[in-house]
């Protein structure tokens, strides 16, 4: 008798896996978003998950730094992924001499941070990204395009968002003006917490920063400004002659007229989306569900100087991306999909012992039209296979006795209705992916 002690089998905490209905689903939504990526021009792109440290590290500081997964094999110090875009930065660099620009990419793949596993935070999880590079230069219609995107890649998954836009330059140029530049960095994360912790608190830290308590009373103003266009620059002009902060201020009101230009309605201006990321410069935005904001669903940016780490060629981009993890987690556990309507087959295929061959033969001719077919080659009774066929929830049945493989007209039988017809191959083909479609 085997004594040995079997292990436990269990998962790393924060990281996902899912059930097979629900890895189809997932991957019917990453693939409606590819599509509408690939429709828009951005072509694909693969990066390795590792990467060396000193790349990796370049420029990621705040709180990033401590989330990293960084380890050596031998002498190597390296970095698993925690976004798509610094090691886009990296590529470009690389590249550079042999890609057109703008440089329009998309990448959907795993990232990694090591944070505390909660509700919408995961420790592995996808990114769906595309950004824009440009060579020297970058037109904010770029950015245009980015926050387009977005109402673009939710319609195609049927979801109504908000996206919400600001432009970090308004904030960082009022910090220029009362010449606490040496902390906007400091101050801005700060700010990006004022929706979890609340204004006291939020004046608590800006005042521990450095800040008087009418700098931080307007800082607070300035983040809370949200409306249209109109009511967000109205709220805003008599804060600062900052030059910085009168850039920041124009170039909202130029990406207000690119967005609606290409037709974007779901954007709202909203000064509090600030960004963790340092690397952001200018437009800054996130997406959430209408009418919800417990959680960002994605969110992007302009970086003009990203590339400067690993090339003297100024490369600006801007790039979204759409936390797809956090959004089917969000959805999947309110019950949002219809989990039954994904199946792994389309028909199961039912024979006795002296036709099995012709079941797999037919089994394989469906395939090779586009049928998800099964044949059930256990050696079980024909009642077995057709209870087995119900317990997998299989809407259709080919049975195939020595009548069917004589005449080639095959029986077919909706389980849900009981209805039996009499098919020829083409028949069945054609039957079963019009009831698909």
């Amino acid at each position: 008798m085997d004594n040995k002690k079997l292990i436990v089998p269990k998962k790393l905490q924060g990281f996902w896996e899912l059930k097979p209905k629900e890895q189809m689903l997932f991957s019917s939504l990453l693939n409606k978003i590819e599509e509408v990526f690939r429709a828009n021009c951005f072509v694909p792109l693969d990066t390795p998950v590792l990467e060396y440290s000193e790349v990796l590290l370049a420029k990621s500081g705040g709180d990033v730094d401590k989330e990293i997964y960084r380890f050596s094999k031998g002498s190597t110090d390296i970095c698993m992924r925690y976004d798509l875009t610094v090691p886009l930065a990296r590529f470009v660099s690389m590249y550079k001499e042999e890609l057109n620009f703008p440089f329009k990419r998309y990448q959907i793949g795993k990232v990694y941070r090591g944070e505390r596993p909660q509700k919408g935070r995961f420790r592995e999880f996808y990114q769906c990204d595309a950004d824009i590079i440009g060579k020297e230069a970058l037109s904010i219609v770029a950015d245009a395009e980015c926050v387009n995107l977005y109402e673009k890649c939710f319609k195609a998954l049927g979801l109504d968002v908000e996206i919400a836009v600001s432009n970090r330059k308004i904030i960082a140029g009022y910090i220029e003006g009362i010449q606490k530049d040496d902390k906007t960095t400091d101050i801005l994360v700060a700010l990006d917490k004022l929706d979890k912790i609340g204004t006291e608190e939020t004046i608590k830290l800006l005042q521990e920063i450095g800040l008087t308590s009418k700098e931080s009373e307007n800082l607070i103003k300035i983040t809370k400004s949200k409306g249209s266009l109109e009511e967000v620059v109205y709220s805003l002009k008599s804060y600062s002659e900052n030059n910085l902060f009168i850039e920041g201020i124009e170039e909202l009101k130029e990406l207000s007229k690119y967005i609606n230009l290409l037709g974007t309605t779901s954007v709202v201006f909203d000064i509090s989306i600030i960004r963790g990321h340092n690397y952001y410069t200018g437009s800054v935005f996130e997406v959430f569900l209408k009418n919800r904001r417990e959680i960002a669903l994605g969110g992007g940016g302009r970086y003009e100087n990203l590339c400067g780490y690993f090339s003297e060629t100024k490369m600006p981009g801007v790039g979204m991306s759409i936390g797809i993890t956090r959004l089917f987690d969000l959805l999947l556990k309110e019950n949002y999909f219809d989990l039954d309507s994904f199946k792994d087959i389309d028909c199961a295929i039912i024979t006795f012992d002296e036709t099995f061959d012709k079941g797999l033969e037919i089994m394989s001719k469906l395939r090779e039209n586009g049928v998800k077919a099964e044949c059930f080659y256990e050696n079980k009774s024909f009642k077995s296979k057709m209870k087995e066929a119900n317990r997998r929830d299989v809407k259709y049945v080919v049975i195939i006795g020595e009548d069917e493989v004589n005449s080639q007209i095959y029986t077919l039988k909706n389980m849900q209705t009981a209805e039996q017809s009499k098919l020829s191959l083409k028949e069945l083909v054609e039957k079963i992916k019009n009831d698909r479609m």
